[in-house]
């Protein structure tokens, strides 16, 4: 049932249409950002059009077909590669799914779903695959999976996942109708976390705050860990703003660069650009609600007090030019010096 699914309403009403109306498409690609809840809105469409007993025309979740329809078993990320070259069937022998082998979806995976897609199906009307992260395939993949977009089987539906669409080649776009699931509303996100009675109202807030509406991010989210890396975050931002502390911008440095946050690295300039952000916010007398960092206003009212509209924006740009580099190859600890170099001589 799409009600159980967190946001996006109006893609629910957009599928249920199809689905009355025995108009959904054989080739469908679900785009939109990570952790918005793209490959639960394909399951609960592959559930919905094997289940045994639908109601209004989705899955009524309670019979044996629903039961078994998202139930993978997948192989470890650091198996063999042989491991990946398969499509991998729900316990209903009628959903499979291709998933990529570390970064890359592997021709051998889209060569056999090619293969069993022209296979009638064994328990319901028609088959189902999910091609998760679909962008990742490579130039041979893409190919392969070219055929079968040009040539469906009847019984066949296909359903590509996406974060990056625009990295999809455009003869598998133009074969796919699109559907963009938008990020979730922080409320919305704020409300989920507090019914898992897993966290306390200013957590659950705060972490709404930080998903970016991303409820998939949300669930994964560390705060305490969070909470230590926006701590040395907020220390760089009081060395810039007045004279200079270049031993604590050298200690962050280190911090960032050590190689025990080899894989924060991101997360930690991510932080920083929420920070100069929430002070530009406060400087420019925005509401509370387009506050980040809810937990810190006080802190961040007194550096805004300070801080020129001309730095902060300076600022803004010298991080989001840096996060931009991150796609070569560059040594993050003299691109973070210098950063820190530049946001303190703006």
């Amino acid at each position: 049932m799409f009600d159980k699914l967190i946001g996006n309403n109006h893609i629910k009403e957009i599928l249920r249409r199809m689905m009355i109306k025995d108009r959904v498409p054989r080739s469908l690609l679900l785009a939109g950002t990570e952790g918005v809840g793209k490959k639960q809105f394909a399951l609960e469409l592959a559930k919905s059009l094997v289940c045994l007993s639908p109601q209004n025309s989705e899955a009524c979740d309670k019979c044996t077909a629903c039961k078994r329809a998202d139930i993978f078993s997948f192989p470890k990320p650091d198996d063999k590669k042989e491991e990946f070259e398969k499509v991998f069937f729900s316990e209903h022998i009628d959903i499979g799914t291709v998933i990529p082998c570390r970064n890359n979806i592997l021709v051998g995976a889209i060569r056999e779903l090619e293969k069993e897609s022209n296979f009638r199906p064994f328990e319901a009307k028609a088959r189902f695959f999910i091609i998760d992260d679909a962008d990742k395939m490579n130039d041979a993949a893409s190919n392969a999976l070219l055929k079968t977009l040009e040539e469906p089987a009847p019984t066949t539906y296909l359903m590509l996942i996406s974060a990056r669409p625009d990295s999809l080649l455009q003869t598998i776009r133009s074969r796919c109708q699109t559907i963009r699931l938008a990020p979730i509303e922080t409320k919305e996100i704020e409300r989920f976390l507090l019914a898992t009675q897993k966290f306390s109202p200013a957590d659950a807030e705060l972490i709404a705050r930080l998903s970016a509406g991303s409820i998939g991010r949300a669930l994964d989210f560390d705060l305490e860990k969070f909470r230590r890396q926006r701590e040395t975050m907020l220390r760089v931002l009081q060395a810039v703003a007045a004279k200079p502390n270049h031993l604590t911008l050298l200690k962050a440095g280190e911090e960032m660069n050590d190689a025990k946050n080899k894989d924060d690295y991101e997360f930690y300039l991510e932080t920083l650009q929420t920070l100069v952000h929430d002070i530009w916010v406060l400087k420019h007398g925005a509401n509370e609600a387009a506050s980040i960092n809810i937990d810190l206003q006080s802190q961040l009212y007194k550096l805004s007090e300070t801080a020129e509209t001309t730095r902060l924006a300076a600022w803004l740009k010298e991080i989001e030019s840096l996060r931009e580099t991150l796609a070569v190859n560059v040594n993050r600890k003299i691109a973070t010096d210098a950063l820190f170099v530049k946001m303190a001589k703006v």
